[in-house]
C-alpha cells in the first residue's frame, strides 16, 4: 500500500476568536487572512530580491551550508543553514513561525530558479549554429547536459527566451540573473513550514474539519497581543474520503473569499510496472482528443476487442480557439493604449479617457484568461476520468500514453498550432496518473516515433500506412483514414496508432523504466508486433434457444409459392399526399419506431465521466439507450464512447473468436 496526495480547495466563511468566543464573520475574516498573507508576502519577496544573484544562487546551488554540512531538504531550515535571515517591517510584530512559512515559500523560489538557471546555462554552452534546427550531435550534447525530466517544451522556450535576449543584446546572458527579473511572489501563506504553535488541522465529522490558526487582529500588529487564535470550520467537499490524513494546508484569499487548499492523504494500492494482460492504449488524435482501444496478451500476441473508444472535444477545441482569438486582441489593443498614454503627460485631456479604456481592457483581459484556464482545467479532468472510467470498466491493468505532450504542428501558421497548444495534453496526463493511482493502474508512456505511421496489423514495422481523407478516396493526400496496400487495413489513423500504442506497452512491459524522483513509468525500447482483432462472442436469441431445445430449424424453407389464378387482382393503393407521407403514423414508406431494450441492470455501464446528472437511488443508470455513437461527458460540447463493462458472457478482448486477417 502506498499514499496518494491531493488537494481540495475549501471556503472559510467564518471563524470564533478562541479566547473570548467572538464570532468572527466572513468579511472581518478575509481582511485578517489578507493582513497576514501581505506580512509573509512582504518579507519573502524581500528575501528573493537579495539574494538574487549569481553568488547566492551558486550558495544555495551548491548544497552544503556555512558550518560544511549538507542543506536538509526543508527550504526554511537550509535558508537559515546558509545564514540567510529574513525580518519583518520596522515596527512590526510577526513570530517565528510566520517566519518560517515565508523563508519556505522563498526557498521554494530560488530552488526552482535553479533548475532554470541549469537549462539556460546548458542551452548557451551548446549554442546551435542553425538556430532553426539542431543536428543529432548538438541535440546529444544537449542532452548531456540537461536533467533528467526535461521536456522538449522546456528546451524550446528556453531557447526562444535566449535568442530574444540575443537579438536585444547582441551577446549571451552570463545568468538566469541577467535573463528574468525576480520572481513575483503570491498572496498566501504555506502553513505546511510551521508546527503546532501556528497551526493545527483535524477532522470534524466526514464531511467537515477544523483549523485553528493564529491570525493578527490589526494590520500592523505591533505585539503578539494583536495575534490570536482562531478556530475555522471547513466543509470538505466529497471527494475528500472519511479515511483521509489532513495535512497543514495553505491559506490565501481569492475572489473576496479566504480560500484553504487542504491536502489530504488516502491509501491506494501498488501498481506494479510489469506482468499486466489487459491493458488500455490512448492515442493524442487528430479526430479526436483522445482515441483507444482495449488490448489483450495471449500467447505472445495482443488481441483487441475491434471496439475504437473515442474521446470527441472539437467543440470544446473551437471555443477555445475563438476565446484565444478575442484574448490576443484584447491584448494588442491594450498594447497599442500603453504605447499612446507613454507620449502623452497626465495633464493631457485625452489621458484620462485613455487611462480609463486601457483599465477596462486590462480587465476584460484577466477575466478572459481565467474563462480559458477554467476551461482548459474542465477538459483535462473530464478527459482524464474519462479514460480511467474506460480502463477500469475493461478490467485493464495499465494504461499507455503516447509521449507527445509537446507536439506541435510545424509548417503551419493557421489554427492548428493554436489547437494542439490548447489541449493540455500534459495536464491530462498528470490527470491520469493521479485518477488511475486510486484503481491500482499503472500509467506508462511509450514512444510516439512511427505510431501512426506504420500498419498495426502487419507488425514488422516496414508496411507504411497510406493516409487519405476517406476510406471511399484512397487515390487522394489526406490525414484522417489510413489504408494499408500489404493487408488491405483500412481504418481511422487514430484507431491504427491506438492499437499500435498497446500493442508496444504490452510486448515491451519488460523494459519500463521508473523515474527515481518524480515516479514516472516510460518504455523507450520499441518492441513491434501485431494486433489481431476479435470478434465479440453473441449470445444465442430467444428463437435460436428454442430451435436448439426444440431441435427445430431456426430458419425453415418457405413453402412454395402457388402461382394459381384464383382470385381478383387487388387494387393498388392510393397515393398519399405530402403530409401524410411524411406522418410515421399514416406513411407506409417510414418504418415503425421501435425502442431498442436496456440491457439488465447487472450488466450495466459505470458511470459516464464529467457532471452528468447521476440516476436516483433506485434507478440504476441505463446505458442501452443511447440516440447516437457518442455519449455525453457531462461536459461542454464534449462527447465520447459509452463506458460499459465488459462481463464475460458478453464477451472481452481475448474471450471472443479472433478474426483471420488476409
Amino acid at each position: 500500500m502506498s499514499r496518494l496526495t491531493a488537494t481540495a480547495s475549501c471556503t472559510a466563511y467564518a471563524a470564533v476568536v478562541e479566547a473570548t468566543g467572538e464570532v468572527v464573520p466572513q468579511a472581518l475574516l478575509v481582511r485578517r487572512v489578507a493582513w497576514l498573507t501581505a506580512l509573509a508576502r512582504d518579507v519573502t519577496a524581500r528575501l528573493v530580491v537579495a539574494r538574487w544573484n549569481a553568488a547566492d544562487l551558486d550558495a544555495l546551488g551548491s548544497g552544503v551550508g556555512l558550518d560544511g554540512q549538507v542543506l536538509p531538504s526543508k527550504g526554511w531550515m537550509a535558508l537559515r543553514r546558509l545564514g540567510w535571515a529574513a525580518s519583518p517591517p520596522s515596527g512590526v510584530y510577526v513570530c517565528d513561525r510566520v517566519m518560517r512559512c515565508a523563508q519556505e515559500q522563498a526557498a521554494r523560489l530560488l530552488r526552482l530558479a535553479l533548475h532554470r538557471r541549469r537549462l539556460v546555462a546548458a542551452i548557451v554552452a551548446t549554442w546551435p549554429q542553425n538556430t532553426g534546427a539542431r543536428t543529432g550531435a548538438e541535440w546529444q550534447a544537449l542532452r548531456a547536459l540537461l536533467p533528467d525530466g526535461v521536456t522538449a517544451a522546456d528546451i524550446r522556450n528556453r531557447t526562444r527566451q535566449t535568442r530574444a535576449y540575443l537579438d536585444e543584446h547582441h551577446t549571451f546572458p552570463a545568468d538566469l540573473t541577467e535573463l528574468e527579473e525576480p520572481p513575483n511572489v503570491a498572496a498566501q501563506v504555506v502553513l505546511a513550514a510551521a508546527d503546532r504553535q501556528l497551526v493545527t488541522v483535524e477532522r470534524a465529522g466526514d464531511d467537515g474539519a477544523r483549523l485553528r490558526v493564529r491570525l493578527p487582529l490589526v494590520e500592523w500588529p505591533a505585539s503578539s497581543r494583536d495575534w490570536a487564535w482562531h478556530v475555522v470550520p471547513v466543509a470538505l467537499p466529497p471527494t475528500v474520503p472519511p479515511q483521509a490524513a489532513l495535512c497543514a494546508p495553505t491559506v490565501r484569499v481569492a475572489k473576496g473569499r479566504a480560500r484553504v487548499d487542504l491536502p489530504f492523504q488516502i491509501p491506494v494500492g501498488f501498481a506494479p510496472a510489469t506482468g499486466h494482460r489487459v491493458g488500455c492504449g490512448f492515442d493524442w488524435g487528430l479526430n479526436g482528443l483522445l482515441v483507444g482501444v482495449v488490448g489483450k496478451l495471449t500467447d505472445g500476441r495482443v488481441i483487441s476487442d475491434g471496439r475504437p473508444l473515442i474521446y470527441d472535444a472539437s467543440g470544446v477545441s473551437a471555443k477555445l480557439h475563438r476565446l484565444r482569438g478575442e484574448r490576443e486582441h484584447l491584448a494588442a489593443k491594450h498594447r497599442h493604449l500603453d504605447r499612446l498614454l507613454a507620449g502623452i503627460t497626465p495633464a493631457d485631456s485625452r489621458y484620462a479617457t485613455l487611462s480609463a479604456v486601457c483599465q477596462t481592457l486590462g480587465v476584460e483581459h484577466e477575466r478572459l484568461c481565467a474563462r480559458i484556464r477554467n476551461l482548459n482545467k474542465a477538459l483535462t479532468w473530464s478527459a482524464a476520468r474519462w479514460a480511467v472510467d474506460q480502463a477500469a470498466a475493461a478490467g485493464a491493468t495499465v494504461i499507455y500514453v503516447e509521449d507527445l505532450a509537446t507536439l506541435e504542428a510545424r509548417g503551419r501558421r493557421g489554427g492548428w498550432n493554436a489547437r494542439l497548444s490548447g489541449q493540455v495534453r500534459g495536464r491530462i496526463v498528470e490527470a491520469i496518473r493521479h485518477l488511475a493511482a486510486k484503481y491500482a493502474i499503472a500509467v506508462v508512456t511509450v514512444t510516439a516515433r512511427g505510431t501512426s505511421r506504420y500498419c498495426p496489423r502487419c507488425g514488422d514495422g516496414t508496411s507504411v500506412l497510406q493516409h487519405c481523407p476517406a476510406p471511399d478516396r484512397l487515390g487522394e493526400r489526406g490525414w484522417r483514414w489510413a489504408y494499408c496496400p500489404a493487408c488491405g487495413l483500412s481504418c481511422d489513423r487514430d484507431w491504427a496508432a491506438a492499437e499500435r500504442i498497446v500493442s508496444r506497452g504490452l510486448l515491451g512491459q519488460h523494459a519500463t523504466r521508473t523515474h527515481r524522483s518524480t515516479g514516472v513509468r516510460t518504455i523507450h525500447a520499441i518492441v513491434e508486433g501485431n494486433v489481431a482483432r476479435a470478434r465479440r462472442t453473441r449470445r444465442p436469441t430467444r428463437a435460436a434457444r428454442r430451435a436448439r431445445r426444440t431441435r427445430a430449424d431456426l430458419h425453415p424453407r418457405p413453402a412454395a409459392r402457388d402461382r394459381a389464378k384464383r382470385r381478383p387482382t387487388p387494387k393498388r393503393p392510393t397515393r398519399t399526399p405530402a403530409t401524410a407521407r411524411n406522418n410515421p403514423m399514416t406513411s407506409s414508406r417510414v418504418p415503425d419506431p421501435r425502442t431498442v431494450p436496456a440491457p439488465p441492470p447487472t450488466s450495466g455501464g459505470q458511470r459516464p465521466a464529467g457532471h452528468a446528472p447521476q440516476p436516483g437511488r433506485h434507478q440504476p443508470y441505463r446505458t442501452g439507450h443511447v440516440r447516437n455513437s457518442h455519449h455525453r461527458t457531462g461536459f461542454h460540447h464534449a462527447k465520447a464512447t459509452p463506458v460499459l463493462m465488459l462481463a464475460k458472457h458478453r464477451g472481452g478482448p481475448g474471450q471472443a473468436t479472433p478474426v483471420r486477417v488476409a
